[in-house]
């Protein structure tokens, strides 16, 4: 969306009109979910996309014709045997899309404030009127753009947001998919969570892809040159080479940061997480054996690392799949910081107790 943005914001600027549209709801099997965008030129020509398909031709061939008017609209279509797809499957869903025409630097002060908000990366909400007949005022096409703190900090139809915008309205931080409600669509722009990789080889290296491709900002963390690289780690946004007692006491965390700690060794393993245990990162993870976790713990706890900071960690790392290569280490690793990011838990099935909880003090034995 930010590219989609950017080239929105370039084509403003050479004068050159253009249609901005967005997958707004879905019903059924579609070829794309809600919040998909593609921009439609005068020539026909187009940036990003809405699924393909004859659909996609057909959001095209009605955009060409709003070129000469300055109303937006909304778009139904009902995916039966008349749209049928590039591979001849039919989705037999619904789709609504809006199509808006920009022609002027004032039609793009909405988008303006869209761009801003993502390239802060705290996440956004973007609220679309679709059915102003369930609604209290406001008209259909009416949107509105809603900061993380619930703010609206933008709007392009009527100013006044209808109240049951409120209502609906889902805190970003719990990062809500998008949805509809009360005939208001919501379409969410989710905060990028950073993933901190401390140990770079072949697990560390197939966990920071892995999680590039679901939508994790990686750090690379290692003492070794050879392993930290951009060969090695071509996505990550950071590469942090020197000694983990040097890098992690530096280590910016904040609460979005994750952190997981698969280094070569039990001990650096250990120094690692005597850094980062009492640090304000949302999520952090060990690989290992049971065993070698508990001598972890016992040792931290007896150099003065809090009983309550350890039993956040999440450690053995990774859900139980029976995992036996790499990749499927890496797969198990990833399953679980997907599923702590989105629900902010780990599901019932796959919750368990800290290991911490194993260890008794000197003064629990005595």
């Amino acid at each position: 969306m930010r590219e989609l943005l950017r080239e929105l914001e370039q084509a403003v600027q050479q004068q050159k009109p253009v249609c901005y549209t967005c997958l707004v709801e879905t019903r059924g099997s579609t070829p794309q979910k809600p919040g998909a965008a593609m921009l439609i030129f005068p020539d026909g020509s187009q940036a990003g996309t809405l699924g393909g398909g004859c659909v996609e031709a057909e959001v095209k061939r009605r955009a060409l014709r709003l070129f000469e008017s300055d109303i937006s609209e909304i778009m139904t279509f009902q995916l039966d045997s008349d749209y049928g797809w590039d591979d001849g499957l039919i989705c037999g869903g619904r789709m609504k899309v809006l199509v808006d025409p920009i022609k002027s630097e004032a039609d793009f002060e909405y988008y303006k404030s869209m761009q801003q908000l993502l390239e802060s990366d705290q996440g956004c909400t973007e609220a679309v009127v679709i059915n102003p007949e369930t609604i209290d005022g406001g008209s259909e096409t009416d949107r509105y753009l809603i900061d993380a703190n619930s703010k609206v900090v933008a709007w392009r139809g009527q100013q006044e947001p209808p109240s049951q915008l409120w209502d609906g309205l889902k805190p970003i931080k719990n990062r809500p998919r998008p949805y509809v409600n009360a005939g208001i669509a919501y379409l969410t722009f989710l905060q990028t969570c950073q993933l901190v990789v401390v140990g770079c080889g072949h697990i560390g290296q197939k966990v920071a892809g892995l999680a590039s491709d679901v939508g994790f900002e990686i750090i690379a963390v290692d003492d070794r040159q050879e392993y930290c690289n951009t060969e090695r780690f071509p996505d990550a946004k950071q590469l942090i080479v020197g000694s983990f007692d040097a890098v992690l006491s530096d280590l910016t965390v904040n609460k979005d940061t994750f952190i997981i700690i698969v280094t070569r060794g039990h001990n650096h393993d250990e120094e690692a997480l005597g850094h980062l245990a009492q640090s304000e990162a949302r999520y952090i993870g060990m690989i290992g054996s049971k065993r070698k976790v508990k001598l972890i713990f016992e040792d931290l706890l007896r150099t003065g690392t809090p009983r309550e900071a350890l039993a956040k960690v999440h450690a053995p790392l990774g859900f139980d799949i029976g995992s036996q290569t790499v990749p499927e280490i890496a797969l198990s690793i990833v399953a679980e910081l997907v599923a702590y990011r989105n629900l902010d838990t780990l599901p019932a099935g796959y919750q368990r107790t800290s290991l911490v909880e194993e260890i008794k003090t000197p003064h629990q034995t005595s």
